[in-house]
């Protein structure tokens, strides 16, 4: 039977192309997955990552003649591989986004092996998504995880899992691809569900490279939904005799999912407005070299944060481990292939039909993604090229639709869904069907985390707008917003720190105000959201005072005092947002309270009550003045294995706990323990709010922080250490 073994640790690395000779001496160890060099988090110059390195791994092999074949799978490396194993040439792979793997039985002996990558990370012309300009940097490094897989030479290369009738006679369909055909071996398959046990099983022949097995008659089934994702699994088993031989597991989930004509998408039936934004994988400091549990965290960020039920994977494939976390918490994903723009020439295509097909193969049994993306984002059409793509699309895949990005309406619909990103800060009226918005606001309106208090306001009701159009159109599917987190970019674009501050959230993951708006339209049943988009001072406003104030919230009304003084109550401004779930809620009358307390304390306090009773409160204090510093780690534990990592934000807050946006303070971190801080240290805080990583050696252990800024007490936190394969819950 085969075994899977992870193949992160233990990694040696020197940032230049060495020769294969060259001694140990020269590298230093280092752990998967990983960035080819650590970055400031502004002002990155894409020539800095731009350079060929060589990664080298010793390994021990005992031949095994159960499984005498030996795959090396890469997850992702940026932006192409050439792997030589004991001074043999295997294979270069062309392409940075997607998974491949490199077979490596014909270079293997028993005892010692050295295997090494060379990775040039240099933006060349003849890999998607290059060729001409890029809105995003691509980083460089072997950035996702590695795997070893033994198999035997007769195993299963790929299972696709295709449910049928779902909403009425649920079937399954379940087609096996096999390295080659063994009609004296016996495929066998188990239908699993969420709480481990079999509910129906299938066998066939392996007479054939590719077989399918019939789930004909299955029990009730639980679906996959937004509120209750149900997963079940799907075990194939390849039989020698009646001894198991081969094993693969697969997840998945009974949904139907569908985009109707002038009607929208469907999800099981019921129409549903999709409501997201757009996400980089890209990070501070580690480029997009982040492991496993940063990436399941942007999906926790999309879905329980910010309050979206799509995201769209801009512009290529994601982490297997965002997506399987999108698949368990009920996110739903249109996913497309690698580029920007740009349209190579042959040689280009093929690399991108390459991609293509990869992402389409790994990705296609889950639930969460709903549409592939089969067009070069705001590429000009090519009839062609796309009629390729979308034939491929549809023959390794015949269960989903496929979209293609574009930018202008005039465009040739050669898929199942017009996908348009629609920058006219409004709503185009739809004229293919059908219709799925899947950018607008972004680089219309980029805002920073330090600008003026107006400009915050109009980036979050420039949002607000767009998905209440949208919302009241019964022709479009949804829209997805540009973009969730800001990300660094070429010096074409961005801002002159060459950011995007296209984002919602800073490139932290820490939210702007139009962030406290996604968040506002969840129901109150998840969440209870009270957010001030103000910064409650008098010189912060236009004409040195504003008679009115915005509140992004989910409750039915807010009561606003100030002092003693009850200005009013107010309710969701349902004339200017008459689509959305929450609208905003515009405070008035100000400057009549603030008049007899203009010398005075003028503390503000609002209560938002639903159904008649209290709910939340917010209090902000008159002075406005930093009070305290507040460390916080995403989680209070890590797995020490060299890799895991967790943010740590920290925050300038006023007595109340609110951002201290005005305050302008140097923070400094130390660490005690098995641990290392990532990121600019001393951190200049100009937002009140900013963030570094703490990452896990390879010794369990307790590690604490301590975050100091001059003024105010220092601020501390712990975070466990557990030795993997603990099985604790971290």
């Amino acid at each position: 039977m085969r075994t899977l073994q992870p193949f992160n640790a233990g990694w040696l690395y020197v940032a230049d192309q060495v020769d294969l000779t060259a001694p140990d001496e020269r590298f230093q160890e280092i752990t998967l997955p990983h960035t080819n060099r650590l970055f400031t988090h502004r002002n990155v110059d894409c020539l800095d990552y731009q350079f060929v390195s060589t990664y080298r791994k010793h390994f021990t092999w005992s031949p095994d003649p159960s499984r005498p074949q030996v795959f090396l799978d890469f997850d992702g490396v940026m932006l192409a591989a050439t792997v030589w194993l004991n001074g043999v040439l295997l294979v270069e792979h062309l392409g940075g986004f997607a998974p491949f793997s490199v077979d490596l039985t014909p270079a293997l002996v028993p005892g010692e092996n050295t295997l090494t990558v060379f990775v040039d990370s240099r933006e060349r012309a003849d890999v998607p998504p290059f060729g001409h300009r890029v809105d995003y940097l691509a980083f460089g490094g072997i950035y996702r995880e590695v795997s070893l897989r033994s198999v035997p030479t007769c195993h299963i290369d790929n299972v696709f899992v295709r449910p049928q009738e779902v909403l009425s006679q649920p079937r399954l369909e379940v087609a096996v691809r096999l390295s080659q055909p063994a009609p004296d071996l016996i495929l066998q398959a188990r239908l699993i569900d969420g709480q481990g046990a079999v509910i129906a099983t299938s066998q066939g022949a392996a007479a054939q490279p590719d077989v399918t097995l019939h789930f004909d008659a299955l029990p009730p089934v639980t679906l996959w939904t937004l509120e209750q994702p149900a997963l079940y699994t799907v075990e194939v088993a390849l039989l020698a005799a009646g001894a198991l031989s081969d094993m693969v597991s697969s997840r998945f989930g009974f949904r139907t999912a569908e985009f109707r004509p002038e009607r929208g998408f469907f999800l099981n039936g019921q129409r549903l407005k999709l409501f997201g934004l757009n996400r980089h994988q890209i990070y501070p400091y580690i480029g997009v070299a982040a492991p496993a549990r940063l990436q399941r965290r942007d999906a926790e960020i999309l879905k329980f944060e910010l309050g979206c039920n799509i995201v769209r994977t801009s512009h290529y494939p994601q982490s297997p481990h965002f997506l399987n976390r999108c698949d368990e918490i009920g996110l739903l994903v249109f996913e497309e292939f690698a580029g920007w723009n740009h349209i190579g020439d042959e040689a280009w295509q093929q690399v991108a039909l390459t991609e293509l097909r990869a992402m389409i193969e790994r990705d296609r049994n889950h639930p969460c993604i709903v549409l592939w993306g089969v067009r070069i984002n705001e590429s000009a059409d090519n009839e062609a090229f796309y009629t390729r793509t979308n034939a491929l699309a549809h023959a390794l895949d015949n269960t989903r639709p496929t979209g293609g990005v574009r930018d202008f309406l005039s465009s040739a619909f050669l898929e199942d869904v017009y996908t348009y990103n629609d920058f006219s800060n409004s709503v185009a009226e739809p004229t293919q069907q059908p219709h799925l918005i899947t950018e607008f606001a972004g680089h219309m309106f980029p805002t920073k985390s330090w600008d003026g208090e107006e400009r915050m306001v109009d980036h979050a009701l420039l949002h607000a707008r767009v998905h209440n159009r949208q919302m009241g159109n019964d022709r479009v599917a949804g829209a997805i917003g540009w973009a969730a987190f800001d990300y660094n970019t070429h010096i074409e674009f961005g801002s002159g720190d060459r950011i995007c501050h296209h984002g919602v959230m800073d490139i932290f993951r820490l939210p702007k105000w139009a962030a406290w708006f996604y968040e506002s339209q969840q129901s109150p049943a998840q969440r209870v959201v009270l957010r001030l988009a103000a910064h409650w001072a008098l010189g912060d406003s236009a004409g040195g005072a504003a008679d009115s104030m915005l509140l992004f919230s989910n409750c039915d009304e807010v009561e606003v005092t100030v002092g003693e003084q009850v200005v009013g109550r107010f309710q969701p401004n349902r004339a200017d947002y008459p689509n959305l779930p929450h609208p905003p809620i515009t405070v008035s009358g100000l400057n009549r309270a603030l008049a007899h307390h203009r010398y005075q304390h003028r503390d503000l306090r609002v209560v938002g009550y639903l159904a008649g009773q209290p709910a939340a409160q917010l209090l902000f204090p008159a002075d406005r003045l930093p009070r305290r510093l507040l460390l916080t780690p995403d989680a209070d534990c890590l797995v020490a294995d060299g890799a895991d990592m967790t943010r740590l934000a920290f925050h300038l807050v006023d007595q109340f706990d609110n951002p201290a946006p005005f305050a302008i303070k140097i923070v400094t971190l130390e660490v005690e323990g098995e641990a290392d801080l990532i990121g600019e240290n001393p951190f200049p805080v100009v937002a009140s709010s900013g963030a570094l990583y703490l990452k896990a050696r390879h010794r369990p252990g307790v590690v604490r922080v301590t975050a100091r800024t001059e003024g105010l007490p220092a601020a501390t936190a712990t975070v466990e250490l557990l030795a993997p394969g603990t099985g604790e819950p971290c």
